[in-house]
């Protein structure tokens, strides 16, 4: 044979096949340019200016690898849509005296073709528009930005590797598929599957049940660190549960309302669901996949907006002032009034001899440790606590003397030995008594609905319960001796001092600076008597908080893309192959009569019936992930619902006006297959 006919026979099959491969070919291009894109972000060398560069770099590393992962899987799945409709070529040639070594070099050019096409025009526009990507980032983490244009030689060898080895892989699938079939499975591959299919109810409801206890899961998690401990499992049954639902169930609606004479005896009813029986069990897997990377992307695009836009109030509930004071005693008897104005007095000395007047001040004595709560009974026993079986019943208990809440909240509780006054935080306690075995007992007075806040207590993962008792030397005597695994004392005792300065930010940060060089020191301490002091700044650790919550909002952004990319190009080849198997059908049926509006009624009808149903089950999985979401924000110590049910409404309404605009497309080229015709206007 001439040299390059194989290249050019490669050539023409792409070109008399670009409905299915331009999509093919533009979504590879795509993955690529995300991929650069993350791994440019990943290597970038404007990082090492910025805060937190190291947790940025780790975020982006890890994105990079699942877009990669991602990439393999789905072109896998896609590239099976291109080989099913080449078979029918691949048997012709087969028959005029192609052997299979000739037809595995055909599939050699095409996937060098499209490879070459696909990687060099997503380098290039992955390096075109890094850039953007940067200047876009470090928008969102208020970092200055650099208008300096440059390539990263790691992303486009970590590109072309990750690629080529994809390639080569979907290159030796292809070959085996046609080397294993033979001339005539390859020429009737496309009425495979033509059998009635079978629903199976046992599938089916083990589907549901599958969601049901998700669902459960999610609507009864009552805490963060029990939210994180099901999440994943939640994860994993809703994904199992879709494809079991949406492959066995989905045969199963088809077959119920063929049973339903009154809907299936119409012509634009009785066409499209004769026609979706016998695809939905081969193409319930396709409808699955739409509905769970549709959820991907709601969760995604809901939960990290969510955290960037609420970023400044997770920083307020860490930091409840500008400079954050918590010196840490050393004994019960160190919470006298005597001590704790010494030490209120020392920082004062510090402020006026830099001029600084303390506003909003909050100062406060409390004392705090973990123990299980069942039922009324608080076990701090650490010998006595089970990891596993004690997690989810784990609290940080704190304790704060009542001359202090009064002062603070302006109240005027009063109360008796033994009694307490009880604030939850991420948790909601119902019992009328609190008792520590071994210890104290306090019957709970009232509940009280607020209290100022408190870093370490927002900090933790845990819930919180804080009790207001009528005196901390007396209350906690009986625990203060007791001692974790390691012989360390549980009980952690603190005066907290937060203000507000009134500075400017950069005078903000040095006087924090200053703070922390002068009340860290082993003569302060010894002298004012604490053992430790922890300092901190609103404005110093903003900058951490925007690394954070900035890079985790990009990264939702490009995956969101990357999934949203992926649902459109499934969509499209679900409808152009059944166009395809469906073109003889209607083909037939406008031989007997049929005319176009009744055929793009019966269009309308299988493709409402069915394409819509994925953004349903979708939109049903997020109203139940919302509420276990809801509580893996609090471990951000994000706990605004209002926020989150904003962003999770704005997400799913963009979504469905995209799936709706995708819809009106594909069901515009799947009518032009059947119909070998233009609609008529």
């Amino acid at each position: 044979m001439k040299i390059g006919f194989y290249p050019r026979l490669a050539a023409d099959g792409i070109r008399k096949n670009k409905r299915m491969f331009l999509p093919f070919i533009l979504t590879c291009t795509g993955m690529v340019m995300m991929f650069y894109i993350i791994m440019y972000l990943a290597a970038g060398s404007f990082l090492d200016s910025v805060f937190g560069e190291e947790t940025l770099r780790q975020f982006f590393a890890l994105g990079s690898w699942v877009i990669a992962v991602f990439a393999a899987i789905f072109l896998f799945y896609t590239n099976s849509f291109l080989i099913r409709r080449r078979k029918k070529e691949f048997g012709l040639y087969n028959i005029l005296g192609m052997g299979k070594r000739n037809i595995a070099r055909v599939l050699f050019w095409e996937t060098l073709i499209v490879a070459g096409i696909s990687v060099t025009g997503g380098l290039i526009l992955g390096v075109s528009f890094s850039k953007f990507a940067e200047l876009g980032m470090l928008n969102l983490l208020h970092q200055k930005v650099s208008y300096d244009l440059s390539v990263s030689g790691v992303a486009v060898l970590r590109s072309l590797e990750v690629f080529g080895v994809i390639f080569l892989l979907l290159l030796l699938n292809s070959i085996r598929q046609v080397r294993f079939s033979t001339a005539v499975s390859l020429l009737r591959s496309e009425n495979t599957g033509e059998k009635p299919p079978k629903g199976n109810w046992l599938f089916g409801l083990l589907g549901v049940a599958l969601l049901a206890a998700a669902y459960y899961l999610a609507a009864t998690i009552e805490d963060p660190v029990s939210a994180l401990v099901v999440f994943f499992g939640a994860v994993i049954m809703v994904i199992c549960g879709t494809y079991l639902v949406m492959i066995s169930g989905s045969v199963l609606f088809c077959r119920l309302l063929q049973k339903k004479k009154s809907y299936y005896y119409k012509p634009n009813h009785f066409v499209s669901v004769s026609s979706m029986v016998y695809r939905m069990k081969r193409n319930g897997a396709g409808l699955a996949s739409i509905c769970i990377l549709a959820t991907m992307v709601l969760v995604m695009m809901a939960s990290t907006t969510c955290l960037y836009v609420g970023e400044e109030d997770v920083i307020h509930y860490r930091y409840p002032r500008e400079i954050n004071l918590s010196f840490q005693l050393r004994e019960l008897s160190d919470f006298s009034d005597e001590h704790t104005e010494e030490l209120r007095g020392a920082v004062a000395k510090e402020l006026d001899a830099r001029s600084v007047s303390p506003k909003n001040a909050s100062f406060y004595r409390y004392a705090s440790l973990y123990g299980v709560v069942v039922g009324e009974v608080v076990e701090i026993n650490s010998a006595m606590i089970s990891d596993v079986d004690s997690i989810q019943n784990s609290y940080l208990i704190s304790f704060v003397p009542l001359a202090d809440y009064n002062a603070m909240m302006g109240t005027n509780e009063t109360l008796n030995d033994g009694e307490a006054l009880l604030y939850s935080y991420r948790t909601d306690f119902y019992q009328e008594r609190l008792t520590f075995r071994d210890g104290e007992s306090f019957k709970i007075k009232k509940k009280i609905d607020g209290f100022v806040e408190n870093g370490d207590i927002a900090m933790d993962v845990l819930s919180s319960l804080l009790l207001v008792v009528p005196d901390l030397e007396t209350s906690l005597k009986q625990v203060e001796s007791v001692a974790d695994y390691n012989g360390n004392r549980m009980l952690r005792m603190k005066w907290n001092y937060n203000f507000d300065t009134g500075l400017s930010p950069a005078d903000q940060i040095s006087l924090y600076h200053e703070l922390r060089e002068t009340l860290r020191t082993p003569e302060s301490s010894e002298q004012i008597g604490y053992a430790s002091v922890s300092v901190s700044s609103q404005e110093f650790e903003k900058s951490d908080f925007y690394s954070l919550f900035g890079s985790l909002f990009y990264l939702g952004i490009i995956l969101s893309l990357v999934f949203l990319l992926a649902a459109v190009l499934i969509i499209y080849y679900k409808q152009i192959s059944e166009g395809y198997e469906d073109q003889a059908r209607f083909a037939i049926m406008q031989k007997v009569g049929m005319t176009k509006r009744e055929i793009r009624k019966s269009i309308n009808s299988q493709l409402l019936t069915v394409f819509f149903f994925p953004l349903a089950l979708a939109a049903l999985h997020m109203c139940f992930a919302f509420l276990i979401i809801r509580r893996l924000l609090l471990v951000f110590n994000l706990n605004n619902v209002l926020l989150f049910a904003g962003t999770t409404a704005a997400s799913l309404l963009v979504f469905a006006l995209f799936y709706a605009l995708v819809y009106r497309l594909t069901s515009g080229a799947y009518y032009k297959i059947v119909s070998d015709a233009r609609e008529e206007k």
